[in-house]
């Protein structure tokens, strides 16, 4: 069984309510607790559905899947050491999202769902409209009028209604609240299931390093969907027994825009708000993380840092990426850039979040 809990004020609702904040607004988490048979899951095929009684979902004909997960852990010399760069851009919209928008889909179905609203910089936006247009649930997706021209034609072409709000990253998710009062609200960051898919990231990694963590993590962070999400699965493995220790939790923000950054070197929990400037790293550029608090718990607590990366930076590590054959969104190399900032020891992964062809004007332009 699972339960929905207000971050703010520990109200509890019953799961199989169609909510997706508190009755006074507030933040939910979810309350579940995953099982693990590694016999099973070592039988199942190589997605993320191998880990079916750790994911929050009642009922198998619920479930909406391309097969996705499972990505390739590849070590690569990185600065003179062996990194495990986790190849999260080979899903099937592009995106690690697709973890998130899994797991979300799957419960508004359970739910009987009809409709949903979403806003997103692009990545999470394609991730819920490709989900829902294989669900059967229509779909209205909120970006930023400067959202990639290929961002913006993939959400198109699964038949979503697609708006494009002009003016800051926060103008689009306001649009998306109001839209959300007679909608269900199907986002990564206000509903607690999308971070329950993004949690299969730490179990993938766990697994496939021999049932071991890793040393450290370092991850592209702006609403902190992936973080988060990390934190949650290497917490359930360690109580579950499966690990004896957290990885060190790195999340880099780009120079541009780092209000988690500030928040975590200022001592303040709740992050202030930031103007995001223009960034290569459209993903992460978000001024005004609403869960903040969390993120910057899962770095204190793991005992790693915030880090920012300049654009010149980004580029570098972006180049890299390009000729080492590893076709990547500008946001997916900022943690590439960060690791010249890190006293990293042993095993260390990084994300690749994004595929390249999302940020197909750019690449394009790149020499």
């Amino acid at each position: 069984m699972s339960t929905l809990v207000c971050r703010r004020t520990g109200r509890r609702y019953s799961s199989d309510e169609p909510i997706w904040c508190s009755a006074g607004g507030g933040l939910l988490d979810l309350e579940f607790t995953p099982q693990f048979d590694r016999a099973r899951i070592a039988q199942r095929p190589p997605t993320m559905w191998r880990y079916r009684e750790a994911l929050p979902i009642r009922h198998d004909e619920a479930i909406v899947t391309f097969g996705e997960g499972y990505t390739p852990l590849l070590p690569a010399d990185l600065g003179g050491r062996t990194i495990w760069l986790k190849l999260e851009y080979l899903f099937p919209t592009g995106s690690y999202k697709d973890r998130g928008a899994s797991v979300l889909t799957s419960k508004a179905r359970e739910l009987g769902v009809v409709r949903v609203v979403e806003d997103s910089s692009g990545n999470a936006g394609a991730a819920v409209a490709a989900y829902c247009a294989r669900a059967g649930v229509a779909c209205d997706i909120y970006v930023p009028a400067s959202t990639s021209a290929a961002k913006l034609a993939q959400i198109r072409a699964t038949g979503a209604t697609l708006y494009a709000v002009e003016g800051p990253r926060t103008a689009t998710a306001h649009a998306a609240l109001t839209a959300a009062r007679s909608c269900y609200y199907a986002s990564h960051v206000w509903n607690p299931y999308f971070f329950h898919g993004t949690k299969t990231f730490a179990y993938e990694v766990v697994e496939q390093m021999g049932w071991r963590p890793p040393d450290a993590v370092v991850i592209p962070t702006g609403n902190g969907t992936l973080l988060c999400g990390a934190y949650l699965g290497f917490c359930e493995l360690r109580a579950a027994g499966f690990i004896d220790r957290l990885p060190r939790l790195v999340a880099v923000q780009a120079e541009r825009c780092a209000p988690l950054h500030a928040a975590w070197r200022g001592g303040a929990a709740p992050a202030p708000s930031a103007v995001a400037e223009d960034t290569l790293a459209e993903g992460i550029a978000i001024a005004e993380p609403l869960r903040a608090e969390q993120c910057v718990a899962a770095v204190r607590e793991t005992g790693g840092e915030f880090v920012t990366v300049t654009e010149a930076e980004i580029v570098a590590a972006w180049r890299q990426m390009l000729r080492m054959g590893l076709c990547i969104e500008p946001t997916s190399a900022t943690a590439v850039a960060a690791l010249a900032h890190c006293e990293l020891s042993g095993n260390v992964v990084v994300p690749l979040t994004g595929h390249g062809l999302k940020a197909a004007d750019k690449l394009a332009a790149f020499q």
